[in-house]
C-alpha cells in the first residue's frame, strides 16, 4: 500500500511539473526584481515579463525585461497592470531582436550578479542584472476580439482566415470572443438574415 502511495505521488508531482518547459525546470525563490535591489539572493531566479529591448554584444545579448508574475506553467501572466520591475537578463550567443520582438513573452532562469544603473526615459533606473543560464521564448498569444458585425439571428461558424474562427450571434446579445490569429488572412463578408418573400397584393372582395 505505501508503494502505491508513493507512485501515486510521484505521478502527480510529474504531471504538475509536465507544463512547465523542462530548462525551466527547479524550484526557485518566490521574489521580484524589485527585491532584490536591496539584497541580491543567493540561489537562482526565475524571472519573466515582457521583452522591452535587446541588444545584442560582442559575446551575449542582453534583454531589458518588464516583470510580470508567472503563472503554473512558469509563463508570465498578462491582464494586470502590477509589475514586480525591470531587469536585464544577459546570455552568451547571438538573439536575433527580430524574432526576439518588444512585447514577446521570454521566461529566464539564472543567477543575480549585481545591479545596472541605466535610464527609463530621463528616470535614472537601476537594474537588477541576472546571468541567465536558460531562456525561454513563449509562442505569440492569440487576439481576441468580439466581432460586432454578426447577423442577430445567425449561428454558426465565422472564419476570419486560415487560423481564426468562432462562434457568435450579434451585438443585440452580446457577441462572444472571436480568435483571431495576428497572421489571419482576409475577412470573410458578413452574411445577412434570408428574408420572407412578400405576399402578392389580394385583388378586393366583389361588391353585391
Amino acid at each position: 500500500m505505501n508503494k502505491l502511495l508513493l507512485v501515486a505521488a510521484m505521478s502527480v508531482t510529474l504531471g504538475a511539473c509536465a507544463t512547465v518547459p523542462k530548462s525551466l525546470q527547479g524550484k526557485y525563490l518566490q521574489s521580484a526584481p524589485r527585491d532584490a535591489l536591496a539584497a541580491p539572493p543567493a540561489e537562482p531566479v526565475r524571472w519573466g515579463g515582457e521583452i522591452i529591448k535587446v541588444e545584442p554584444k560582442a559575446d551575449s545579448t542582453c534583454f531589458e525585461i518588464l516583470s510580470r508574475a508567472l503563472d503554473s506553467s512558469a509563463r508570465p501572466m498578462r491582464g494586470k497592470d502590477a509589475s514586480g520591475g525591470r531587469f536585464i537578463a544577459c546570455h552568451a550567443g547571438f538573439y536575433d531582436p527580430e524574432l526576439y520582438a518588444r512585447g514577446r513573452d521570454l521566461t529566464v532562469v539564472g543567477q543575480v550578479t549585481g545591479n545596472e544603473v541605466g535610464k527609463v526615459g530621463q528616470f535614472d533606473y537601476t537594474y537588477p542584472l541576472v546571468t541567465a543560464s536558460s531562456l525561454y521564448l513563449w509562442p505569440k498569444r492569440p487576439l481576441y476580439l468580439a466581432d460586432p458585425f454578426h447577423d442577430p439571428w445567425m449561428m454558426g461558424p465565422a472564419w476570419r482566415g486560415s487560423w481564426a474562427w468562432g462562434w457568435g450571434w450579434g451585438p443585440y446579445w452580446g457577441a462572444p470572443p472571436i480568435i483571431i490569429h495576428r497572421h489571419a488572412g482576409r475577412t470573410a463578408t458578413p452574411r445577412s438574415t434570408p428574408q420572407a418573400p412578400s405576399r402578392p397584393p389580394q385583388p378586393p372582395p366583389p361588391r353585391h
